[in-house]
């Protein structure tokens, strides 16, 4: 029986999504707790805000994991969580950019 030779574009491929899974799963679950506190803090308390939006963000990054591997193409698993990310963290810092919190 002939040995299966694993190509490298395909274990880098593999390599990418994990990476993605990982730290794009936690940059968009931590810009997720820090957008849901905001929302969250005008009705309820602070801690509660934060706890719940805590609890909240474990199931955001394993959704984002398993979206990394699901996508169709690494740069989509990619694309598909930074940009949320990046959309997240900015609307999480508006506030502050705009000399309010």
């Amino acid at each position: 029986m002939k040995a299966a030779c694993v190509d490298w574009r395909y274990r880098l491929a593999i390599t990418s999504r994990a990476l993605a899974g990982g730290l794009g799963g936690y940059a968009l679950a931590a810009a997720a707790t820090a957008a849901l506190t905001l929302g969250l803090m005008p009705f309820m308390p602070r801690v509660e805000a934060v706890l719940t939006a805590t609890l909240l963000s474990w199931l955001v990054y394993a959704c984002a994991v398993a979206w990394a591997f699901y996508a169709r193409t690494a740069w989509g698993a990619w694309a598909a969580l930074g940009l949320p990310a990046l959309a997240l963290g900015a609307l999480a810092m508006a506030p502050r950019w705009l000399g309010g919190a």
